[in-house]
């Protein structure tokens, strides 16, 4: 059963090597990201990604995203779709 919802994503620190690998998270799971927008900013960036799959597929993208040091995620999954 799949969901759609938001990932949001904040980078406190830039990082290049944290920020490419995190990159590479993205690309491996990009059969679930329908949308994606991110704010540059100087000190801190933010990536809002809407996302469609299984629960188990969404949670292993996060899990993965929230073991790099200087990035924070959540996520909101609302909608169960057939």
């Amino acid at each position: 059963m799949k969901k759609i919802g938001v990932v949001g994503i904040v980078i406190t620190q830039k990082n290049k090597e944290e920020i490419l690998a995190m990159q590479a998270v993205l690309g491996e799971f990009s059969d679930i990201i329908v949308g994606r927008m991110g704010i540059p900013r100087e000190d801190v960036n933010a990536i809002a990604l809407i996302v469609e799959g299984t629960v188990e597929r969404i949670s292993a993208l996060t899990g993965k995203l929230g073991k790099f040091e200087n990035i924070s995620v959540k996520s909101a999954l609302a909608v169960t779709m057939e």
